[in-house]
């Protein structure tokens, strides 16, 4: 690229951009005064614009305005991925794409334990709620809840939650714990808002033999975390996923009601695209995920 100025050239344009005289860019870059001056002009009369007005105080022309943030950009990219390689030292960088709900209750807290197992692995944990494209993200792999139909991806079976209500010692010491599930209707109820795959108090009290058509809701929240902190709150009673209570049921912050077997409709299951599966640092990864997953399945019955 003919218009591609030398690197301190862009340096001195750059730190100028944050500066209101010559003489505290030089002061930053280590430089004389005269030196900065010089490279500016240099880099004026090599993309033939004027990039600032001259005067008692330094100012962007429009010219040099459009193209500040750019050039700050670029060395902040160069930095950060210059920083990255140096940290990774070696390991090899796994980017998991899963919803952020999964990656905090149950990810996160296992991956202290695929570090110590394989130390050259670095995951970078991305989290979305979107149906996965491979050709439009970075990541490597990932973790999906549904019915297990990705006909274009490499897909592995994870494990299947059960379905239960939960709620907060605080709540039922003010209500009183319900002897049996009909007991529920008195009691103000949790609701996780959305599609088909989230837990639906209808569908529970269906599958109790209840049939009912008002239900005593409290409040409808769009996202798992915020239901599960509401019943921690002792706001209400959750339908939560074995997966997601997973401490606060072994801690007591959270109770479990009834022994009612409800399997979710949807399970989670690893997807990656065709014929990397076979990439050695995702094979590890694969079977520390599948190993954790059949562990979690075997809870959860």
């Amino acid at each position: 690229m003919r218009d591609l100025p030398p690197t301190a050239t862009l340096r001195a344009f750059e730190v100028a951009t944050r500066h209101t005289t010559f003489t505290s860019a030089a002061a930053e870059l280590f430089i004389t005064q005269s030196a900065v001056s010089h490279q500016l002009k240099n880099l004026e009369d090599i993309w033939g614009l004027q990039l600032f007005e001259r005067g008692k105080k330094l100012s962007l022309t429009p010219a040099g305005a459009a193209l500040a943030p750019l050039v700050r950009e670029f060395f902040s990219k160069l930095e950060t991925t210059l920083a990255d390689l140096r940290e990774q030292n070696g390991r090899i960088r796994l980017r998991v794409n899963t919803t952020y709900s999964f990656a905090l209750k149950w990810l996160l807290p296992r991956l202290p334990d695929l570090a110590r197992l394989h130390p050259e692995i670095l995951v970078t944990l991305e989290s979305t709620d979107k149906a996965i494209n491979f050709a439009s993200t970075e990541s490597d792999v990932a973790i999906r809840f549904g019915h297990g139909n990705y006909p274009a991806l490499h897909t592995e079976f994870m494990f299947r939650e059960q379905l239960f209500p939960v709620a907060s010692p605080a709540l039922l010491q003010r209500f009183g714990t319900p002897g049996e599930p009909a007991e529920l209707l008195r009691y103000p109820l949790l609701t996780r808002d959305g599609a088909e795959l989230v837990p639906k108090w209808g569908v529970w009290f269906k599958l109790i033999g209840i049939n009912t058509d008002v239900l005593p809701e409290s409040v409808r929240f769009a996202d798992t975390n915020m239901t599960i902190a509401a019943a921690l709150l002792g706001q209400g009673i959750a339908l939560a996923r074995s997966g997601h209570v997973e401490k606060e049921i072994s801690d007591g912050s959270l109770v479990r009601l009834f022994d009612v077997p409800f399997p979710s409709p949807a399970a989670y299951y690893f997807v990656c695209p065709r014929g990397i599966e076979t990439q050695p640092h995702i094979m590890k990864f694969r079977s520390w995920l599948l190993a954790e997953s059949q562990q979690a399945q075997l809870s959860y019955r």
